[in-house]
């Protein structure tokens, strides 16, 4: 069993990973937007190489990074119903940030399918999750 201090700082880190996640959750879908709106191959390239740094460089290291540390916290916290709806969440995320990086493929590739709505739309998905993720947390309903 880890100590109360060593579980605050794995529960601090787990926070500031998840910041870092989400930020890249709630950004990239906007660049998409961006890039679905530009018309010049030069804006294109740009929003290639911003997508692609801020999917490897910041979404994904936070992603993993929240899960491990998430999953250190377990049993800490006990497995109640709240727990178990977090952690479905936390894999809708994981299957959302999938789906993202499938379309930042398709943007690489110029094969962008989507209008900038279908991009402002996907990018409410996240906060809907992140409420329900902080309810359940603080409040841990059941």
């Amino acid at each position: 069993m880890l100590s109360v201090n060593a579980l605050l700082w794995i529960k601090s880190f787990h926070i500031i990973f998840m910041v870092t996640w989400f930020a890249g959750l709630f950004y990239l879908p906007r660049l998409y937007v961006y890039h679905t709106l530009s018309d010049d191959s030069v804006s294109h390239e740009r929003f290639k190489v911003m997508e692609r740094k801020l999917f490897y460089g910041i979404m994904t290291p936070g992603a993993i990074l929240t899960i491990i540390l998430g999953v250190l916290l377990i049993p800490s916290v006990g497995m109640g119903g709240w727990l178990h709806a977090k952690i479905s969440l936390v894999l809708a995320l994981v299957i959302y940030h999938v789906y993202c990086g499938k379309l930042l493929i398709d943007f690489k590739h110029d094969r962008n399918k989507h209008s900038h709505v279908f991009y402002r739309w996907l990018n409410e998905m996240p906060v809907l999750a992140l409420i329900a993720i902080v309810i359940l947390v603080e409040v841990k309903p059941f």
